[in-house]
């Protein structure tokens, strides 16, 4: 799509209710069902075991939104409806969408619902069930990743064919059914950025909702898939508006759970929660946003703190459990003449709309201080972060919780197939690289 056209359609658009009617951009929204065909296993949690799905509670999707030209260049908004997407995925879809479509790898971002009622992925949390996954579940999951990357690139594609004219803009509101889930009345983000999009006629192609809260609704012994409340959110907006595209991302709420469950008829109730909210925002004014994001990305080094020793691994070993199993397998790779993993490869990326919007994507289960911290840092008015994006390695804490240790502060780790923690320092490390992305202009004032 070419600019010149719309600025002519700028000049014959009815102005848009309740917002101010910016420039026209190229939007195009797909989605795809990404719901498994066969019994899986379903990532997220130690008690299942080694037992695949037994049903579908609800389909799993995947969605694109494209924005822009392809003069200015287009970005590309991946949602998934999956714990996480490795890095290698997301590297391999940004090399096949450069290969066919020119996008830029700084111009896709993708950012996961952490179900946890997706498939496992290979990647994520390898370790997440304490035992080996047997050879014939792993290849199992080893199909359906293939099938998936192949789906995602086509709805990148179809995304990209559907851009037509539209206005783009942002507003924000608030839902509070996540809380801190290790301290009562701990911090916790209630925010609720949504992003819209609508045609010169006014009506809803395409919005998407950021919420941190883990999805983790449902009862782990239901074996179903599900996208949790993620799901219901967007099948709640879609719902009160035919014809248009949802996408949920996740925020920093790698400390904070739902305040009820489990059961799929809470995990609707906060999805229509998600659904009212946004509801009553497209009632009221947007910041219109009047070109493309410009985006950014770099790779950080994370690292690990004292590395154990072949005897402290051997020891717990010994003492078996899921603690145990990491172990065994950090000492297959010094078997195998390999060195335990010093330091972890960590993706950070912005989109930058003008002066009016940052989104900052940080990978990995980050917890609530993150965003707190860079709202504190950088105008708060005009930022949004986003967690689980391009990559979930582990979680990500901050010097807070390094202190207080716990299962965010390090214990998780070892269904990350990790060594040993992050070494004290990794909060200054990610929020120097953030501050490096986005422009001054956006600065606190």
């Amino acid at each position: 799509m070419r600019s010149a056209p719309l600025i002519a359609l700028a000049l014959l658009a009815p102005s848009i209710a309740h917002g101010a009617a910016g420039r026209p951009i190229p939007v195009g929204a797909a989605k795809v069902d990404i719901t498994p065909d066969a019994p899986i296993l379903l990532s997220g949690y130690l008690a299942r075991g080694t037992e695949p799905s037994k049903g579908v509670q609800s389909p799993i999707r995947a969605e694109a939104l494209a924005i822009g030209g392809d003069e200015e260049g287009a970005a590309l908004l991946v949602t998934v409806d999956n714990l996480g997407v490795p890095d290698s995925m997301t590297e391999e879809l940004a090399a096949r969408l450069k290969r066919r479509a020119g996008i830029a790898r700084e111009r896709l971002a993708l950012g996961s619902s952490h179900t946890h009622s997706a498939p496992c992925l290979p990647g994520v949390a390898p370790n997440i069930f304490g035992k080996p996954i047997p050879a014939d579940r792993q290849a199992v999951i080893d199909r359906y990743a293939a099938t998936l990357l192949d789906k995602l690139e086509q709805v990148c594609l179809d995304a990209l064919k559907g851009r037509r004219p539209a206005l783009l803009g942002w507003s924000q509101g608030s839902v509070d059914f996540a809380i801190n889930r290790r301290t009562k009345g701990g911090p916790v983000d209630h925010a609720l950025p949504v992003l819209r999009a609508v045609d010169l006629d006014g009506k809803l192609l395409a919005a998407v909702v950021n919420y941190a809260c883990h999805c983790t609704t449902l009862d782990p012994k239901d074996y179903l898939v599900s996208g949790d409340w993620a799901g219901e959110a967007r099948e709640a907006i879609e719902a009160d508006h035919p014809g248009a595209i949802a996408l949920v991302l996740i925020g920093c709420g790698g400390d904070a759970n739902p305040r009820d469950r489990p059961g799929q008829a809470v995990a609707r109730r906060h999805g229509r929660a998600i659904g009212d909210e946004v509801a009553r925002l497209l009632k009221g004014p947007f910041h219109a946003l009047d070109s493309p994001p410009v985006g950014r990305i770099a790779r950080v080094k994370l690292p690990f703190d004292t590395l154990p020793t072949r005897e402290e691994l051997q020891a717990l070993v010994a003492k078996g459990g899921a603690p145990g199993y990491n172990a065994s397998t950090q000492l297959a790779r010094l078997d195998r003449g390999e060195p335990l993993q010093r330091e972890l490869d960590y993706v950070v990326q912005s989109w930058q709309f003008g002066d009016d919007l940052a989104i900052v994507f940080l990978a990995g289960e980050v917890v609530v201080d993150y965003v707190l911290r860079l709202k504190a840092e950088l105008d708060p008015a005009r930022l949004w972060v986003v967690a689980y994006a391009n990559d979930d390695p582990c979680y990500i804490p901050s010097e807070r919780i390094l202190r207080e240790g716990g299962y965010e502060g390090g214990g998780a780790m070892v269904y990350y197939g990790r060594p040993t923690r992050l070494r004290p320092g990794v909060e200054d490390r990610i929020v120097t690289a953030v501050r490096s992305l986005v422009p001054p202009a956006f600065n606190k004032p």
